[in-house]
């Protein structure tokens, strides 16, 4: 549920109502609850909790976690020639590089294991939201059903892990970004499985605080009565001919567990003040930082699936069709430490074994293709055959042949890297590619989800996985 449904009772409307209810119980409009169907052989979990680390807007693998041959800019250099544009750092392990600039990363990937060869799907020209969609989904926009995240997917399927807490936590996305917030929310939300099982939204973490505790301007009294205020408005005509019972059952479930919320000790996990100083500023880098920290705490508290993003903004951080160096070294100045100090805090706290935390992007960076060798598709940046200006140096195109996902805890081997790329133009993959619905297997396999467990929707199976035939990738797991 968003985190502004807890104030939704202090401005009742219709409109408001709608608004708030939009991204999540009404856009998917099924009248009967959806029933779950098994998979076929349910594995052991290793996790009971995940944390995603979503690196928004395309992560240049070459510049973070597959560094190529290093080259300097130099005015004259043919752009063709350059595949890193930083120099390859030493890690824990003797047989993994990464990319200067995360040397706290490299210091816990003893911890960890290394996807080189995630393969984006072919989706034709390139737009970051479909393919954001994909990822979160496993599903291909449109659909004719609206279909769930995978924070909600789990948190269905699993349930929570602390009634009081939210099992499904998304952090660091400002869903109202102009043309792109539709798309956005599209897969914010658990869609066909009903508000109750939706992310609670947390735009900044240093407003969690104030987003679990009742408005101030209310007493306890004005507060329940405007909660059966609202839970009247649900049963009015325009509302009640636009939703169904069990799409209104589950709003009111969502609401039923945003009290309990309020009132609960687990309200102080999202309180970043409680931190101990020390701790509070390893963290305290950015916005992505203070996020990674609230993952922390309420994976402590009992949440079930958290997302932090370090935000999708287009032209912005990750999203390097310019200025490709300048932003890689920022955006790993903004991660590295952050993610060190998340895997070491959930390993002094005997939680990494069960958590299993996972780095990645839409799709991977290359100067030169579009797409996939032999899948190109029309190039969306006018990057020039030679550089001459440091704006040309780094990686400027959308490049689905390969990318990086990094894994912690929860199961996975340490220590290990899965896939090969080349070391010359394009990097595409060589050995082991992982498709999507082979990722996702893999992070249900860990939670103990078959690969084919289904929602049957409108008399017909929507697969945690695409078609149900998504295959986990047995050796990352110990």
């Amino acid at each position: 549920m968003h985190a502004d449904e807890l104030r939704t009772y202090s401005r009742i409307s219709r409109r408001g109502f709608m608004g708030v209810s939009a991204a999540g119980t009404l856009a998917a409009l099924h009248g009967t609850a959806p029933s779950l169907l098994q998979g076929a052989t349910a594995p052991k979990a290793t996790a009971d909790s995940v944390i995603v680390l979503w690196m928004a807007g395309g992560m240049a693998q070459t510049e973070t976690f597959d560094p190529k041959r290093y080259t300097p800019f130099e005015p004259g250099v043919r752009t063709e020639k350059v595949l890193s544009t930083f120099p390859q750092i030493d890690t824990v392990v003797d047989n993994i590089k990464l990319s200067k600039g995360l040397e706290r990363v490299a210091k816990v990937m003893d911890r960890g294991a290394l996807i080189r060869t995630f393969q984006a799907a072919d989706l034709g020209f390139i737009l970051h939201s479909r393919h954001q969609f994909h990822w979160h989904t496993g599903y291909i926009p449109p659909q004719s059903v609206a279909v769930p995240h995978l924070g909600s997917m789990v948190a269905r399927t699993l349930g929570p892990r602390n009634p009081t807490v939210p099992a499904f936590v998304s952090i660091g996305q400002d869903l109202e970004i102009g043309a792109e917030s539709p798309a956005l929310k599209s897969f914010h939300t658990a869609g066909f499985l009903g508000s109750e099982y939706g992310p609670f939204l947390i735009k900044d973490p240093q407003d969690a605080a104030a987003a679990v505790r009742p408005p101030a301007e209310l007493g306890d009294t004005r507060f329940a009565s405007r909660r059966k205020l609202y839970e009247k408005l649900l049963s009015t005509e325009p509302v009640y001919q636009e939703s169904s019972d069990f799409q209104r059952t589950s709003l009111i479930k969502s609401l039923d567990a945003a009290d309990r919320l309020l009132t609960s000790p687990s309200a102080k996990a999202f309180d970043l003040s409680l931190e101990p100083k020390k701790s509070f500023d390893v963290y305290n880098n950015s916005r992505f930082g203070q996020g990674c920290l609230l993952a922390r705490r309420l994976v402590e508290a009992g949440a079930r699936y958290v997302e932090v993003t370090t935000e999708y903004v287009p032209f912005r951080y990750w999203d390097s069709h310019e200025n490709g160096h300048e932003r890689a070294e920022t955006m790993k100045q903004t991660i590295d430490a952050p993610i060190a100090q998340l895997v070491l805090d959930l390993e002094e706290r005997g939680l990494l074994n069960r958590t299993l935390v996972i780095l990645a992007s839409e799709f991977g960076r290359d100067a030169i293709t579009e797409g996939k060798i032999g899948k190109e598709v029309k190039s969306q940046a006018n990057t020039p055959d030679v550089m001459s200006l440091p704006k040309h140096y780094g990686m400027h195109r959308h490049f689905t042949g390969a990318g990086s996902v990094l894994l912690f805890g929860g199961g996975i081997k340490k220590g290990v890297v899965y896939g090969k790329t080349a070391d010359e133009r394009p990097c595409t993959t060589l050995e082991n590619p992982v498709p999507m619905e082979d990722l996702h297997a893999s992070m249900y396999h860990a939670l103990g989800i078959p690969p084919d467990t289904a929602y049957i929707v409108e008399k017909r199976p929507v697969y945690v996985t695409k078609d149900g035939k998504g295959k986990p990738i047995l050796d990352l797991f110990a």
